[in-house]
């Protein structure tokens, strides 16, 4: 097998082992969700294909290792009839990482699973200047790590304060993490300051007489974050989305922008570096707003 060949099985999923004529076949799982029947074909792959074991990656990947050469394309097509395709490698949209958001965890806020499955279905797999990686944390708790994303999506609930049942007790400023709540008894007010407010719903949640609130849940998005061997955080852009086809349409403009501004094998903050995240904001404020 020549190294075109190899290049080509890597861009599939197939990755060329330490050990000759062996390789890890790396699974196309979205946000980490398989069914238990899908669980027993892996299991099933890999003792019939493999040597039995399995490899968990840091995304919330399945990688069955030690596949001979010659079984490739027969772990491919059994394990395709229950719906567990093999992933991709090379600069490509990567396998979109994803928390039980608000469908399973009390702190979610979003439903990061159904968006992850948004992503996936129009954006997996297509070409980019270079790997290219989406994590969605449901709520600031930020499981998923969004900052060190190329793109990350973390969810975002508004407090909103009442008054009415409001005994300024200053809990909901006590449990604030950015300090963003002064309360003034004196004044009967307390005032909430939303650029300062990350969004967590604390004071929502620990107000004894509901006088905090919940206003509108929303996303908060980040560019330019990736991790390896030269790390960079990603940074805040726009403002906080409303809508699920607000924040599709924001990926949609930020791949075209990286198709168009990105260098081959430039990482995505890397090109923002390059840029500047002005350039990047303007597009997407347009694109956001075509999109309404």
């Amino acid at each position: 097998m020549n190294i075109d060949d190899y290049k080509e099985l890597k861009k599939g999923g197939m990755m060329r082992q330490k050990e000759a004529g062996r390789f890890s076949v790396r699974l196309h799982i979205v946000g980490g969700d398989l069914s238990a029947e899908q669980l027993r074909a892996i299991c099933d792959a890999a003792e019939k294909f493999g040597r039995g074991t399995v490899h968990l990656t840091a995304r919330q990947g399945v990688e069955i290792p030690n596949v001979p050469t010659e079984s490739l394309a027969a772990v491919k097509e059994f394990l395709g009839t229950t719906g567990v395709g093999v992933g991709v490698c090379g600069p490509t949209v990567r396998t979109v990482t994803a928390c039980q958001g608000c469908r399973v965890c009390p702190s979610g806020v979003i439903d990061a699973p159904e968006l992850a499955l948004a992503v996936d279905r129009e954006f997996y797999g297509q070409p980019v200047p270079h790997k290219f990686k989406v994590g969605i944390s449901g709520c600031a708790n930020n499981c998923l790590k969004a900052e060190e994303n190329d793109i990350g999506i973390k969810g975002w609930i508004e407090p909103r304060w009442g008054g009415k049942a409001c005994t300024f007790c200053g809990i909901c400023a006590a449990v604030c993490p950015s300090k963003a709540i002064e309360v003034s008894p004196d004044q009967a007010v307390v005032s909430v300051s939303l650029a300062g407010c990350i969004g967590c719903g604390d004071c929502i949640e620990s107000c004894p007489t509901r006088a905090m609130g919940e206003g509108n849940r929303g996303y908060r998005l980040y560019a330019g974050g990736k991790f390896g061997r030269v790390p960079l955080l990603g940074r805040k852009i726009l403002r906080i989305l409303c809508s699920p086809e607000e924040v599709m349409a924001a990926v949609r403009s930020v791949i075209e922008f990286y198709r168009a501004e990105g260098r081959s094998r430039e990482r995505f903050g890397d090109t923002l570096m390059r840029t500047g995240f002005p350039a990047l904001d303007s597009r997407i404020t347009e694109r956001i707003a075509e999109s309404s």
